[in-house]
């Protein structure tokens, strides 16, 4: 995914403390909203440590749940935590899809859209896939505005380094916006496509349990704190810990938002 140096996706064990308990929590209302019938057969799309694919596995009933990554050690990972035999993981891009066409009922996307180089093909690689009538849908974080446990990394990195920015997700995934991503679904020449906020609690136990998932290395936020030495850590540390909101007894309530949007295939598309 991406193609700065600081956005490394490998290592499961390292992503899930920092962003795959959220992606969890954001993957459940998800899919709910797409009300999918039992039976359905899923493709995942960027399907990481297998968040989005378990949640599907546990609340849709689904025939199978194809689910792919570019990432062999995500993939690895995924195929240990989710053994369920409908599903399957593969290393794979998006913009040239294994499947055949009008293959599968749903493709699905959690947190994976905006690292798409050229997101526009990997996007009509989805529609290719899918059965006339059927579902293209993803969800990408907020990172400009309410996600917000990047944000506050990103404003305390950009007030010590102001070379920063050119990492900055915020500033980097103008597509993660929902006028944005429709436009996008609209050029696919998907129909009746919609939009919405998908707002989860962020709790943390205390500073640390908020801070240590940075040192994991895994993603643009994470990569960059690591790529500084000690000392530049330390003082990015401890911005971030003078401007978060502490409760009295220590532990840290933020948002996470993620907007998502979807739209169904026309039964001309071919």
């Amino acid at each position: 995914m991406g193609e700065l140096s600081t956005d490394v996706w490998a290592i499961g064990d390292a992503y899930e403390p920092y962003v795959g308990r959220w992606s969890r929590l954001v993957a459940r209302e998800f899919v709910t909203w797409l009300a999918a019938t039992p039976g359905s057969s899923w493709l995942d799309i960027g399907c990481g440590t297998g968040a989005l694919t378990e949640i599907v596995l546990g609340t849709s009933a689904p025939a199978s749940v194809q689910a792919i990554d570019p990432s062999l050690g995500f993939i690895l990972y995924a195929r240990r935590q989710v053994p369920d035999p409908r599903a399957t993981f593969t290393v794979a891009d998006a913009r040239s899809l294994p499947q055949t066409d009008r293959s599968v009922d749903l493709v699905v996307s959690g947190l994976a859209l905006n690292f798409i180089p050229h997101p526009s093909v990997g996007v009509a690689e989805m529609v290719r896939v899918v059965r006339p009538g059927g579902v293209v849908a993803a969800y990408v974080w907020d990172y400009a505005d309410q996600m917000q446990l990047m944000r506050y990394f990103w404003d305390a990195a950009a007030a010590l380094d102001p070379h920063v920015s050119e990492l900055d997700e915020g500033r980097r995934f103008p597509l993660c916006h929902p006028d944005a991503l429709e436009s996008l679904f609209r050029g696919a020449q998907l129909r009746d496509v919609e939009s919405r906020a998908i707002d989860v609690p962020t709790r943390f136990r205390d500073f640390d349990d908020y801070w240590r998932p940075f040192l994991g290395g895994q993603g643009p936020a994470p990569g960059y704190a690591m790529s500084r030495g000690e000392e530049r850590r330390v003082a990015l540390r401890e911005r971030i810990r003078s401007a978060l909101p502490v409760s009295a007894d220590g532990t840290i309530d933020l948002v996470a938002r993620a907007w998502a949007v979807r739209g169904k295939v026309n039964s001309r598309t071919t």
